[in-house]
């Protein structure tokens, strides 16, 4: 029986969706492999540094000894784990409609893994076991992106691409064939970036409501990003 709570509330930006009716929820990993699991596998040195696990209730140790935790509990006991979110994500659904609101869940508030392919003691996915429900992530792996935009995901699983430094290539690649690219930007959000429009990011984080089609979705840099120096962050003027 596990008896740590493996759904948070996320951050201050996952609740501006609380005004358009949405209340996320999502699973905070301990990020890259601080708990000995690799869990963004497409990570860069610029988003390893700037991660916002730190942020907010991040800072804590407690926090951080809990995420260490969580992620080991999900490699060594899978199925009992997955069995847990989905008494989580359905009390969340619940929740949500007595409040009449609509619950969402992102699984990777601080990870990339492949949720699409994860499956229970019954071989569901969480997309299938709750085909009503909107999940969505952002990702790193360009090969699930093109997935995404190719029709080839679920229905009710919505990916953003994230651009790091090393990963332009695939960036302007998932541009071109309709999907969108979340960018941090230093101290303001351009216009253009690449010559594509940039929508703002920074006012809720319901990608899934965002406009589709080749759209830069822009972020303004926050805690550990505002000292990068790797070209994770890129400058906020239009180009």
């Amino acid at each position: 029986m596990i008896k740590q709570t493996l759904l948070t509330a996320g951050n201050a930006k996952i609740i501006k969706g609380e005004k358009l009716g949405y209340i996320t929820k999502g699973i905070h990993f301990a990020p890259a492999n601080l708990s000995g699991y690799e869990v963004c596998g497409s990570r860069s040195k610029g988003c390893t540094i700037a991660c916002l696990n730190t942020a907010g209730r991040g800072q804590m140790q407690n926090t951080q000894d809990s995420r260490i935790a969580k992620t080991i509990l999900f490699f060594k006991n899978k199925l009992p784990f997955m069995e847990k979110l989905a008494k989580e994500i359905t009390s969340g659904i619940k929740s949500a409609i007595k409040k009449e609101m609509t619950a969402v869940f992102r699984p990777n508030l601080t990870s990339d893994l492949a949720w699409e392919n994860i499956k229970d003691a019954n071989g569901q996915t969480l997309m299938q076991k709750f085909s009503q429900t909107q999940f969505y992530d952002y990702t790193k792996h360009y090969k699930r992106m093109e997935k995404f935009i190719n029709g080839e995901m679920p229905k009710n699983y919505h990916l953003t691409f994230s651009l790091s430094e090393e990963n332009e290539e695939d960036a302007l690649k998932v541009l071109d064939i309709g999907g969108n690219v979340a960018v941090v930007f230093r101290d303001q959000i351009p216009a253009t970036w690449r010559g594509r429009e940039v929508i703002n990011g920074d006012e809720n984080d319901l990608r899934f409501l965002d406009r589709q089609g080749g759209y830069v979705v822009g972020l303004i840099e926050k805690g550990l990003a505002k000292k990068d120096e790797t070209g994770f962050v890129q400058e906020g003027v239009n180009s």
